[in-house]
């Protein structure tokens, strides 16, 4: 039987948002059918995640949280092991802990925090991963790499979920979602951001072959993990229109793809409700895409979608 398809909101709201409006925000996203709401890490007029996401799970009662993504840079793979713990158990075992290597360039530059080579990041980003797990097991962990020590911390508190919240880790270079493959519960498909930005760039690393490619290097170093794997996509636009063809022409030009491309990626929704369903249900079919992840501008857009798919 195929995994239900499930949607998340990614809730990066500025600091003009009040108490009373991310809570109604919350529940809304919660009502609507939607099962995770997550934010970003960045530095700018966001919100900081996690005390934002502490505040949406105390406004719900079944919306998973979570973190899409946490900077591995920007804070230390211990610290951050404690505060997804506490995240956890608190928020009743509704995490989902979302960690990556960090992409953007403008966080780096305007806080002095050295952006190293894509390699080292990545380097860092599988030992923090490690320390991590091996926080939320039981008992005094020791790690000693080249990036990190630990030495004889017990990692508390532990998480409720077990053996841990689902990570997720996503990318769009081969060694990132290898590393997804390896050690994540959700790995995630995203064009290769290897600028620092998203712009045209991006586009022909968001394409239909782009996503087969990435899919294998997942299957293969993922092994006999493969086929309990969740995977997630970030779908940046979605439309709700009579004419998607029109859309699929404007994606094309910006993105220097052709229309059929454009109308076939996976990180974009344009259509009739009717349209989009069956698009998601070949994405599933086709690449087991069964997570889907979109902007705050689609809530209202995707209602009728989700009502739709339910039981599909």
């Amino acid at each position: 039987m195929s995994r239900p398809i499930t949607f998340g909101v990614q809730c990066s709201s500025p600091p003009t948002v009040t108490p009373a409006s991310w809570a109604e925000l919350a529940r809304k996203v919660e009502d609507l059918g939607f099962a995770r709401l997550t934010v970003s890490d960045h530095l700018d007029e966001q919100l900081a995640p996690v005390p934002a996401l502490m505040a949406a799970a105390n406004a719900t009662t079944s919306l998973r949280i979570g973190s899409l993504v946490f900077c591995n840079d920007y804070r230390h793979p211990a610290l951050l092991a404690k505060e997804a713990a506490t995240l956890d158990l608190l928020s009743d075992g509704r995490l989902d802990l979302g960690i990556g290597a960090g992409w953007m360039q403008a966080d780096y530059e305007r806080s002095g925090i050295q952006m190293d080579s894509a390699g080292v990041r990545v380097d860092r980003l599988e030992e923090a991963v490690q320390i991590i797990l091996g926080l939320f097991s039981e008992g005094p962990y020791n790690f000693s790499g080249t990036h990190y020590r630990i030495d004889g911390l017990s990692g508390l508190p532990k998480p409720q979920q077990k053996p841990h919240p689902p990570l997720c880790i996503g990318g769009g270079g081969k060694r990132v979602l290898e590393l997804a493959a390896r050690y994540a519960n959700i790995v995630g498909l995203n064009p290769k951001m290897s600028a620092g930005v998203i712009d045209a760039s991006v586009g022909a690393d968001a394409t239909e072959a782009a996503t087969t490619r990435k899919l294998s290097w997942i299957a293969q170093a993922a092994g006999e993990r493969f086929s309990h794997l969740e995977i997630q996509v970030r779908t940046q636009i979605v439309i709700i229109t009579n004419n998607r063809y029109s859309v699929a022409e404007s994606l094309a030009s910006g993105f220097g793809l052709t229309t059929e491309e454009a109308l076939k990626t996976p990180h974009a929704l344009a259509g009739t409700c009717e349209q989009i369903v069956e698009d998601l249900l070949y994405r599933r079919e086709r690449f087991g895409i069964t997570s889907v992840g979109v902007d705050m501008e689609a809530i209202d857009s995707l209602g009728p979608v989700i009502a739709a798919l339910d039981g599909r």
